[in-house]
């Protein structure tokens, strides 16, 4: 779990994904339409990909993945990351982040 603690403190957003997941895709979308450039960690195409994965299902993620980090605190998953957004959080939340300067 340090391991995940000290990846998800490496930039103002970070996103733990699988390369084919579709909900990985669309929460990878949304940032980079946003203009956010966060740190995505594709836990099948990295050593210890599992391992982070089981860490995560601890932290609370289920599923685990995508997993989103703002500003190092864990957000959740799509469904949290999309009500954030349609609730209009989302973007004053990058911007405290230090994700977006707009």
């Amino acid at each position: 779990m340090d391991r995940v603690t000290q990846m998800a403190s490496e930039r103002p957003v970070v996103i733990f994904s699988r390369s084919s997941c579709c909900m990985c895709h669309t929460i990878k979308t949304l940032f980079s339409d946003f203009g956010v450039n966060p740190n995505v960690h594709e836990l099948d195409e990295i050593p210890r990909g599992k391992d982070i994965e089981q860490a995560l299902s601890r932290l609370g993620c289920s599923p685990s993945v995508p997993a989103v980090f703002i500003g190092g605190e864990l957000v959740g998953g799509a469904n949290e990351v999309m009500s954030l957004h349609l609730n209009r959080s989302l973007i004053p939340m990058l911007r405290t982040a230090g994700a977006l300067w707009v």
